[in-house]
Protein backbone atom coordinates (compact mmCIF):
# COMPACT_ATOMS: atom_id res chain seq x y z
CA UNK A 1 0.00 0.00 0.00
CA UNK A 2 1.34 3.25 -0.68
CA UNK A 3 1.36 6.86 1.49
CA UNK A 4 0.33 10.18 -0.56
CA UNK A 5 4.39 10.97 -0.12
CA UNK A 6 5.46 7.76 -2.33
CA UNK A 7 3.75 9.46 -5.04
CA UNK A 8 6.53 12.62 -4.95
CA UNK A 9 8.99 11.89 -7.29
CA UNK A 10 12.81 12.25 -6.22
CA UNK A 11 14.16 12.59 -9.55
CA UNK A 12 13.80 11.23 -13.13
CA UNK A 13 16.36 8.93 -14.97
CA UNK A 14 15.06 9.87 -18.25
CA UNK A 15 14.24 12.79 -20.33
CA UNK A 16 12.05 13.20 -23.78
CA UNK A 17 11.52 16.08 -25.50
CA UNK A 18 8.28 15.31 -27.46
CA UNK A 19 5.66 12.92 -27.81
CA UNK A 20 1.72 11.23 -27.28
CA UNK A 21 -0.58 8.76 -25.85
CA UNK A 22 -3.75 8.07 -25.62
CA UNK A 23 -6.29 6.49 -22.94
CA UNK A 24 -9.62 5.46 -22.37
CA UNK A 25 -11.36 5.25 -19.49
CA UNK A 26 -14.75 4.03 -18.26
CA UNK A 27 -17.55 5.70 -15.95
CA UNK A 28 -18.06 3.30 -13.05
CA UNK A 29 -21.54 2.90 -10.87
CA UNK A 30 -21.20 2.97 -7.72
CA UNK A 31 -23.00 -0.14 -5.71
CA UNK A 32 -22.21 1.20 -2.28
CA UNK A 33 -22.05 5.22 -2.77
CA UNK A 34 -19.73 7.54 -1.55
CA UNK A 35 -21.45 11.26 -0.55
CA UNK A 36 -19.60 13.61 1.43
CA UNK A 37 -15.77 14.30 1.69
CA UNK A 38 -13.28 15.28 3.41
CA UNK A 39 -10.46 18.13 2.52
CA UNK A 40 -8.54 16.54 -0.60
CA UNK A 41 -11.13 14.84 -2.10
CA UNK A 42 -10.96 12.14 0.79
CA UNK A 43 -14.14 10.10 1.00
CA UNK A 44 -16.31 10.49 4.32
CA UNK A 45 -17.44 6.71 4.02
CA UNK A 46 -16.01 3.81 1.55
CA UNK A 47 -17.30 3.15 -1.86
CA UNK A 48 -17.59 0.41 -4.32
CA UNK A 49 -18.20 0.13 -7.70
CA UNK A 50 -19.11 -1.69 -11.31
CA UNK A 51 -16.27 -0.62 -13.50
CA UNK A 52 -18.41 -0.06 -17.19
CA UNK A 53 -17.20 -0.76 -20.41
CA UNK A 54 -19.05 1.23 -23.35
CA UNK A 55 -19.33 4.43 -21.49
CA UNK A 56 -16.02 5.82 -21.75
CA UNK A 57 -13.79 8.84 -22.29
CA UNK A 58 -11.15 8.86 -25.01
CA UNK A 59 -8.46 11.00 -24.44
CA UNK A 60 -5.04 11.90 -26.35
CA UNK A 61 -2.44 13.67 -25.17
CA UNK A 62 0.48 15.74 -26.91
CA UNK A 63 3.88 17.24 -25.03
CA UNK A 64 5.87 18.99 -26.12
CA UNK A 65 8.97 20.63 -23.99
CA UNK A 66 9.26 24.40 -23.28
CA UNK A 67 11.31 26.37 -21.20
CA UNK A 68 9.95 26.25 -17.49
CA UNK A 69 8.62 29.76 -16.96
CA UNK A 70 6.27 29.11 -13.68
CA UNK A 71 3.43 28.25 -15.54
CA UNK A 72 1.16 25.91 -17.09
CA UNK A 73 0.75 25.61 -21.09
CA UNK A 74 -2.08 23.80 -22.37
CA UNK A 75 -4.54 23.63 -25.14
CA UNK A 76 -7.96 21.53 -24.21
CA UNK A 77 -10.19 20.15 -27.08
CA UNK A 78 -13.56 18.50 -26.67
CA UNK A 79 -14.36 16.46 -29.84
CA UNK A 80 -11.61 17.92 -31.51
CA UNK A 81 -12.96 21.35 -31.12
CA UNK A 82 -11.37 23.66 -28.39
CA UNK A 83 -13.23 23.82 -25.26
CA UNK A 84 -12.95 27.15 -22.83
CA UNK A 85 -15.09 26.27 -20.09
CA UNK A 86 -13.49 23.08 -19.33
CA UNK A 87 -9.93 24.91 -18.63
CA UNK A 88 -10.53 26.23 -15.33
CA UNK A 89 -10.99 22.62 -13.88
CA UNK A 90 -8.14 21.33 -15.82
CA UNK A 91 -6.27 24.10 -14.45
CA UNK A 92 -7.07 23.35 -10.78
CA UNK A 93 -6.19 19.55 -11.13
CA UNK A 94 -2.81 20.82 -12.79
CA UNK A 95 -2.44 23.03 -9.68
CA UNK A 96 -3.29 20.54 -7.30
CA UNK A 97 -1.06 17.13 -8.94
CA UNK A 98 1.90 19.39 -9.67
CA UNK A 99 3.70 18.17 -6.61
CA UNK A 100 3.25 14.27 -7.49
CA UNK A 101 3.95 15.20 -11.27
CA UNK A 102 6.57 17.96 -11.19
CA UNK A 103 7.72 18.23 -14.97
CA UNK A 104 4.32 19.20 -15.79
CA UNK A 105 5.30 22.75 -16.29
CA UNK A 106 7.87 21.69 -18.32
CA UNK A 107 5.65 21.24 -21.46
CA UNK A 108 2.99 22.35 -23.54
CA UNK A 109 0.23 19.95 -23.57
CA UNK A 110 -2.34 19.62 -26.07
CA UNK A 111 -5.14 17.66 -24.66
CA UNK A 112 -7.91 16.37 -26.65
CA UNK A 113 -10.95 14.37 -25.26
CA UNK A 114 -14.10 12.50 -26.18
CA UNK A 115 -16.57 10.94 -24.88
CA UNK A 116 -18.53 7.74 -26.14
CA UNK A 117 -21.60 8.72 -24.90
CA UNK A 118 -23.73 11.88 -25.62
CA UNK A 119 -22.09 14.57 -24.71
CA UNK A 120 -24.55 16.51 -21.20
CA UNK A 121 -26.70 12.73 -21.27
CA UNK A 122 -26.58 12.56 -17.76
CA UNK A 123 -23.84 10.36 -17.34
CA UNK A 124 -20.73 11.34 -14.84
CA UNK A 125 -17.78 12.51 -17.81
CA UNK A 126 -16.22 13.80 -14.90
CA UNK A 127 -14.93 10.46 -13.35
CA UNK A 128 -14.28 8.90 -16.62
CA UNK A 129 -12.76 11.84 -18.10
CA UNK A 130 -10.21 12.92 -15.04
CA UNK A 131 -9.19 8.72 -15.23
CA UNK A 132 -8.25 9.28 -18.71
CA UNK A 133 -6.12 12.23 -18.19
CA UNK A 134 -4.11 11.16 -14.87
CA UNK A 135 -3.09 7.68 -16.33
CA UNK A 136 -1.99 10.16 -19.92
CA UNK A 137 0.49 11.94 -17.46
CA UNK A 138 1.55 8.75 -16.31
CA UNK A 139 2.38 7.38 -19.03
CA UNK A 140 4.92 10.77 -19.14
CA UNK A 141 5.93 9.70 -16.32
CA UNK A 142 6.98 5.88 -16.59
CA UNK A 143 8.37 7.21 -19.94
CA UNK A 144 10.46 9.57 -17.84
CA UNK A 145 11.42 6.89 -15.12
CA UNK A 146 11.22 3.70 -16.75
CA UNK A 147 11.36 1.72 -13.77
CA UNK A 148 8.39 2.30 -12.60
CA UNK A 149 6.70 -1.01 -11.65
CA UNK A 150 3.34 -1.67 -13.18
CA UNK A 151 1.41 -1.29 -9.65
CA UNK A 152 3.08 2.18 -8.41
CA UNK A 153 1.91 3.07 -11.93
CA UNK A 154 -2.26 2.19 -11.59
CA UNK A 155 -1.65 3.21 -7.97
CA UNK A 156 -0.58 6.80 -8.86
CA UNK A 157 -2.53 6.91 -12.13
CA UNK A 158 -5.80 6.51 -9.59
CA UNK A 159 -4.39 8.71 -6.88
CA UNK A 160 -4.24 11.37 -9.49
CA UNK A 161 -7.33 10.71 -11.21
CA UNK A 162 -9.12 11.06 -7.30
CA UNK A 163 -7.63 14.87 -7.11
CA UNK A 164 -9.52 16.05 -10.13
CA UNK A 165 -12.84 14.04 -9.25
CA UNK A 166 -13.27 11.44 -6.53
CA UNK A 167 -15.07 8.66 -8.04
CA UNK A 168 -12.45 9.15 -11.11
CA UNK A 169 -10.35 6.89 -8.66
CA UNK A 170 -12.54 3.95 -9.29
CA UNK A 171 -12.41 4.33 -13.16
CA UNK A 172 -8.65 2.99 -13.80
CA UNK A 173 -8.67 -0.08 -13.26
CA UNK A 174 -10.53 -3.59 -12.38
CA UNK A 175 -13.82 -4.43 -12.96
CA UNK A 176 -15.12 -4.20 -9.05
CA UNK A 177 -13.30 -1.35 -7.54
CA UNK A 178 -12.91 -0.48 -3.35
CA UNK A 179 -12.12 3.41 -2.45
CA UNK A 180 -12.19 3.89 1.01
CA UNK A 181 -10.99 2.66 4.35
CA UNK A 182 -12.30 -0.80 4.97
CA UNK A 183 -10.50 -2.81 7.48
CA UNK A 184 -12.26 -6.32 6.62
CA UNK A 185 -10.65 -5.32 2.47
CA UNK A 186 -6.94 -5.61 2.31
CA UNK A 187 -5.47 -3.08 0.97
CA UNK A 188 -8.16 -0.73 0.70
CA UNK A 189 -7.54 3.23 1.21
CA UNK A 190 -8.53 6.80 1.09
CA UNK A 191 -5.93 7.83 -1.90
CA UNK A 192 -7.11 5.59 -4.33
CA UNK A 193 -9.07 2.93 -5.70
CA UNK A 194 -8.23 -0.50 -5.51
CA UNK A 195 -9.24 -3.65 -7.68
CA UNK A 196 -11.55 -5.91 -5.26
CA UNK A 197 -9.54 -8.86 -3.64
CA UNK A 198 -11.66 -11.45 -2.97
CA UNK A 199 -13.69 -14.15 -5.12
CA UNK A 200 -16.75 -12.28 -6.80
CA UNK A 201 -19.30 -15.25 -8.08
CA UNK A 202 -19.79 -16.17 -12.25
CA UNK A 203 -22.92 -14.42 -11.94
CA UNK A 204 -21.28 -10.94 -11.23
CA UNK A 205 -19.25 -11.97 -15.12
CA UNK A 206 -20.39 -9.71 -17.60
CA UNK A 207 -23.13 -7.85 -15.39
CA UNK A 208 -25.25 -5.67 -17.23
CA UNK A 209 -26.19 -2.13 -16.94
CA UNK A 210 -28.49 -0.55 -18.69
CA UNK A 211 -28.77 3.36 -18.34
CA UNK A 212 -32.34 5.09 -18.58
CA UNK A 213 -31.61 8.73 -19.62
CA UNK A 214 -34.65 10.14 -17.98
CA UNK A 215 -33.41 13.74 -17.94
CA UNK A 216 -30.28 15.24 -19.83
CA UNK A 217 -30.12 18.50 -18.44
CA UNK A 218 -27.66 20.03 -15.82
CA UNK A 219 -28.40 19.07 -12.36
CA UNK A 220 -29.84 21.96 -10.95
CA UNK A 221 -27.44 21.32 -7.56
CA UNK A 222 -23.34 20.38 -8.18
CA UNK A 223 -22.13 17.28 -6.65
CA UNK A 224 -19.60 18.98 -4.81
CA UNK A 225 -22.18 21.34 -3.77
CA UNK A 226 -24.06 17.96 -2.42
CA UNK A 227 -21.02 16.54 -0.77
CA UNK A 228 -20.52 19.58 0.92
CA UNK A 229 -23.55 19.91 2.59
CA UNK A 230 -22.83 16.23 4.43
CA UNK A 231 -20.46 18.45 6.97
CA UNK A 232 -24.01 19.58 8.93
CA UNK A 233 -25.82 17.03 8.51
CA UNK A 234 -28.01 15.52 11.41
CA UNK A 235 -27.87 11.68 9.36
CA UNK A 236 -24.38 11.85 8.29
CA UNK A 237 -22.53 10.33 11.03
CA UNK A 238 -25.15 7.19 10.77
CA UNK A 239 -25.29 7.27 6.56
CA UNK A 240 -20.96 6.82 7.63
CA UNK A 241 -21.11 4.04 9.47
CA UNK A 242 -24.44 2.25 7.06
CA UNK A 243 -21.50 2.33 4.21
CA UNK A 244 -19.13 0.56 5.89
CA UNK A 245 -22.00 -2.26 7.19
CA UNK A 246 -22.99 -2.31 3.66
CA UNK A 247 -19.66 -3.25 1.93
CA UNK A 248 -19.24 -5.97 4.32
CA UNK A 249 -22.21 -7.47 3.46
CA UNK A 250 -21.75 -7.07 -0.03
CA UNK A 251 -18.24 -9.67 1.08
CA UNK A 252 -20.22 -12.63 0.96
CA UNK A 253 -22.88 -11.62 -1.49
CA UNK A 254 -20.09 -11.15 -3.90
CA UNK A 255 -18.71 -14.40 -2.97
CA UNK A 256 -21.92 -16.30 -3.06
CA UNK A 257 -23.69 -14.93 -5.89
CA UNK A 258 -26.94 -14.16 -3.45
CA UNK A 259 -28.62 -11.51 -5.33
CA UNK A 260 -31.89 -11.28 -3.52
CA UNK A 261 -29.37 -9.72 -1.12
CA UNK A 262 -27.18 -7.78 -3.58
CA UNK A 263 -30.56 -5.81 -4.81
CA UNK A 264 -31.53 -5.26 -1.11
CA UNK A 265 -28.63 -3.66 -0.35
CA UNK A 266 -28.06 -1.70 -3.59
CA UNK A 267 -31.25 -0.60 -4.02
CA UNK A 268 -31.14 0.81 -0.22
CA UNK A 269 -27.69 2.26 -1.15
CA UNK A 270 -29.26 4.19 -4.22
CA UNK A 271 -32.73 5.57 -2.12
CA UNK A 272 -30.34 6.46 1.08
CA UNK A 273 -28.12 8.64 -1.16
CA UNK A 274 -31.05 10.68 -2.26
CA UNK A 275 -32.66 10.33 1.33
CA UNK A 276 -29.58 12.90 2.35
CA UNK A 277 -30.11 15.20 -0.75
CA UNK A 278 -33.98 15.48 0.46
CA UNK A 279 -33.07 15.91 4.27
CA UNK A 280 -29.46 18.48 3.94
CA UNK A 281 -29.98 22.15 4.93
CA UNK A 282 -30.42 23.37 1.94
CA UNK A 283 -32.81 20.34 0.92
CA UNK A 284 -33.21 19.38 -2.33
CA UNK A 285 -34.19 16.53 -4.97
CA UNK A 286 -32.77 15.42 -8.00
CA UNK A 287 -34.91 12.26 -8.61
CA UNK A 288 -38.10 13.41 -11.31
CA UNK A 289 -41.29 12.06 -12.03
CA UNK A 290 -40.27 9.51 -14.19
CA UNK A 291 -37.35 8.19 -12.38
CA UNK A 292 -40.01 6.92 -9.62
CA UNK A 293 -42.12 5.88 -12.44
CA UNK A 294 -39.38 3.67 -13.61
CA UNK A 295 -38.56 2.52 -10.11
CA UNK A 296 -41.74 1.30 -9.26
CA UNK A 297 -42.23 -0.48 -12.97
CA UNK A 298 -39.23 -2.25 -11.94
CA UNK A 299 -40.18 -3.19 -8.37
CA UNK A 300 -43.75 -5.03 -10.24
CA UNK A 301 -41.37 -6.75 -13.06
CA UNK A 302 -39.47 -8.21 -10.42
CA UNK A 303 -42.20 -9.51 -8.09
CA UNK A 304 -44.56 -10.71 -11.17
CA UNK A 305 -41.37 -12.38 -13.02
CA UNK A 306 -39.17 -13.44 -9.99
CA UNK A 307 -36.13 -11.98 -12.64
CA UNK A 308 -33.54 -10.61 -10.86
CA UNK A 309 -32.87 -7.23 -11.91
CA UNK A 310 -32.85 -3.65 -9.47
CA UNK A 311 -31.76 -0.01 -10.06
CA UNK A 312 -29.23 2.04 -8.83
CA UNK A 313 -28.89 5.99 -9.00
CA UNK A 314 -26.37 8.42 -9.25
CA UNK A 315 -26.63 11.54 -8.23
CA UNK A 316 -29.30 12.75 -10.44
CA UNK A 317 -33.00 11.58 -12.23
CA UNK A 318 -31.19 8.92 -14.52
CA UNK A 319 -31.63 5.16 -13.18
CA UNK A 320 -28.99 2.49 -13.67
CA UNK A 321 -30.97 -1.19 -14.49
CA UNK A 322 -28.56 -3.93 -13.00
CA UNK A 323 -29.09 -7.51 -13.69
CA UNK A 324 -27.11 -10.69 -14.76
CA UNK A 325 -26.35 -11.53 -18.39
CA UNK A 326 -28.20 -14.65 -18.16
CA UNK A 327 -31.64 -12.39 -18.15
CA UNK A 328 -30.29 -10.02 -20.60
CA UNK A 329 -33.35 -10.86 -23.64
CA UNK A 330 -36.00 -10.36 -21.00
CA UNK A 331 -34.79 -7.49 -19.14
CA UNK A 332 -34.42 -5.42 -22.67
CA UNK A 333 -37.44 -6.35 -23.94
CA UNK A 334 -39.38 -5.07 -20.07
CA UNK A 335 -37.38 -2.15 -20.83
CA UNK A 336 -38.46 -1.34 -24.49
CA UNK A 337 -42.15 -2.44 -23.86
CA UNK A 338 -42.66 -0.49 -20.16
CA UNK A 339 -39.55 2.27 -19.80
CA UNK A 340 -38.20 3.67 -22.75
CA UNK A 341 -41.65 5.96 -22.91
CA UNK A 342 -40.10 7.39 -19.15
CA UNK A 343 -36.86 8.60 -21.00
CA UNK A 344 -36.04 11.89 -22.64
CA UNK A 345 -36.47 10.98 -26.20
CA UNK A 346 -36.83 7.40 -25.91
CA UNK A 347 -33.12 7.22 -25.05
CA UNK A 348 -31.06 4.87 -23.47
CA UNK A 349 -27.30 3.19 -23.25
CA UNK A 350 -26.53 -0.50 -22.86
CA UNK A 351 -23.45 -1.30 -20.89
CA UNK A 352 -21.79 -3.91 -19.00
CA UNK A 353 -18.65 -4.59 -16.28
CA UNK A 354 -15.45 -3.95 -18.29
CA UNK A 355 -12.09 -3.41 -17.03
CA UNK A 356 -10.47 -0.25 -16.88
CA UNK A 357 -8.65 2.08 -19.27
CA UNK A 358 -6.76 1.22 -21.90
CA UNK A 359 -3.50 2.48 -24.07
CA UNK A 360 -4.55 3.03 -27.25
Amino acid sequence: MFEADDFIPSKYTNSIDKGNFSWSAPSNIALVKYWGKKENQIPANPSVSFTLNNCKTITALAFTKKQNDGNFSFDLLFEGKPKEDFKPKIQKFLERVEVYLPFLKDYHFTIDTQNTFPHSSGIASSASGMAALAINFMSLEKALNPEMTEDYFISKASFLARLGSGSACRSVKGQVVVWGNQASIKGSTDLYGVEYPYEIHPVFKNFQDTILLVDKGEKQVSSTVGHDLMHNHPFAERRFAQAHENLDKLIPVFKNGDLDEFIKIVESEALTLHAMMMTSQPYFILMKPNTLQIINAIWKFRNDTKIPVCFTLDAGANVHVLYPNSVKEKVLQFIQAELVGYCQNGQYLCDEIGNGALLG
